[in-house]
């Protein structure tokens, strides 16, 4: 025991301190208020989009502007961690929650769906920036011990923003404009967005006595950007059954797979134990949890006749019992493994398709498949938070923002690559004359592909 305690880490040796104690206070004030405008801002817009493209006669191009968001984070994670690694976090943090405001008034005054679709683009490239700068930001400001609870607290804030977010935004809409919903975020979000840029913008205020080994990379911004690209055409060619859209699905796939990997380390797709194999896991875990929380409510309402209310129920509970999840990793779990939560979480994954897969059989109640969704997030509340402890304690310092960049861009990654192919296996059956039903039960069986792999995996993982 002596010998153990002579080797553990100075930060292992200091009284036990809490996040909200006088040493951390500022920095979890900090991170939380950014979690909530951020998740306020997120929660709100989406369901506007669909009403916002229709008034704009941009319906056709809807999987454009829903798309972008989720290609351009690919970049803007690479932007983000690479200025954290060379500047510190606080600055391209506080440059994204400046640049929030203005994305919101860009797509607020759209004359156009195509301004709208860049207004969300722009909304993405900030997005990406602000969640790996945050991550990173939360390897440089706690010990090990401290940073599962700090990304407990980061899925909590965002309880608020989806309780209240999508009903407030619905209600604008409807009784105003949907152009109201983006006004009033940008009102809501500027005061708040210039206090936090006048505490971060004050630049590396955290980890100061950290030094890189090495100089970080420069990322390959051209790679990046041409990276979103191939995931916006992507996203756009699985979205419909036609030449068009096969052209544009290959072209994007072209791109994905030819480029891809230069944003990754080295050996991911081989699962390469470390940090290659949290970056793969991060993928599929993300792909496997968006791509449920795409097609269930699609089922429900097309196939189920469930409520639009029910369906708005099922997503509010999924984000309580997300940040319930979290909370459990980071304060009743803390002693456990982190590669062993991970591998708890795809289990319950698993556990959450094969309830979706059952809720498509003939005769089960209607409502069985939106459990899917809440038991899906119970999983992601473990595998998430635990998978970027894991990625902090592979990177060394002066290199968290890379790592948190290559975790950034693979999550993307995975939902595209996920979703496509449980669209692809979708469409396919329906064009094959099957009934509605057996089309998502065959879209969510896929899903056992990459659900197995993560608990198969998770070992590879360890710290």
């Amino acid at each position: 025991m002596s010998e153990q305690k002579s080797l553990a880490r100075p930060e292992e040796q200091q009284p036990a301190e809490g996040l909200f104690s006088r040493s951390y206070l500022a920095a979890t004030v900090t991170f939380a208020a950014t979690m909530f405008l951020t998740g306020f801002a997120a929660l709100a817009v989406v369901p506007t989009l669909p009403t916002a493209a229709e008034a704009l006669d941009g319906v056709a191009l809807f999987p454009l502007v829903a798309g972008c968001f989720v290609a351009a984070s690919l970049l803007g994670g690479v932007v983000g961690g690479n200025w954290a690694d060379r500047s510190g976090a606080p600055r391209p943090l506080a440059t994204g929650m400046a640049l929030t405001v203005v994305t919101l008034l860009v797509a607020a005054t759209s004359t156009s769906v195509w301004q709208l679709a860049a207004g969300r683009f722009l909304d993405g490239l900030v997005a990406g920036m602000v969640a790996v700068s945050v991550n990173t930001a939360i390897g440089e400001a706690y010990p090990s011990r401290l940073r599962p609870r700090a990304l407990a607290l980061m899925s909590a804030s965002w309880i608020v923003p989806s309780l209240t977010g999508p009903p407030l935004a619905g209600l604008v809409t409807e009784w105003w404009s949907w152009r109201g919903v983006f006004y009033g975020l940008a009102a809501l979000t500027l005061i708040p967005a210039l206090a936090l840029v006048a505490v971060l913008g004050r630049g590396r205020t955290w980890a100061a006595d950290e030094q890189a080994d090495e100089p970080a990379p420069r990322p390959p911004l051209l790679i990046a950007a041409a990276v979103s690209v191939g995931a916006a055409l992507g996203q756009y060619g699985v979205s419909g059954w036609n030449a068009q859209h096969a052209l544009f699905a290959a072209g994007g796939l072209v791109l994905l797979v030819a480029l891809a990997p230069r944003l990754l380390p080295t050996g991911t797709w081989r699962a390469r134990p470390g940090l290659p194999a949290t970056v793969l896991l991060r993928g599929l875990g993300s792909g496997v949890f968006f791509t449920l929380e795409a097609f269930v409510p699609l089922m429900l309402v097309a196939e189920r006749e469930v409520s639009a209310v029910i369906i708005g129920l099922v997503f509010t509970s999924a984000s309580v019992v997300w940040a319930g999840a979290s909370w459990v990793q980071g304060r009743v779990l803390e002693g456990w493994p982190r590669h062993r939560l991970v591998r708890l979480g795809a289990m319950v994954q698993t556990a959450a398709i094969a309830v979706a897969v059952a809720g498509t059989l003939p005769g089960v109640p209607s409502l069985t498949a939106a459990a899917a969704m809440p038991l899906a997030a119970i999983g992601m509340g473990m595998l998430e938070p635990s998978l970027i402890v894991l990625s902090l304690a592979h990177s060394r310092p002066g290199r968290r923002g890379h790592a948190g960049a290559a975790m950034q861009t693979n999550q993307n990654l995975g939902q595209i690559w996920v979703l496509g192919l449980s669209t692809l296996v979708l469409n396919t059956c329906w064009a094959a004359g099957s009934t509605g039903l057996a089309g998502y039960g065959a879209a969510f069986a896929v899903l056992l592909v990459p659900s197995v792999s993560l608990v198969l995996l998770a070992g590879r993982t360890r710290d």
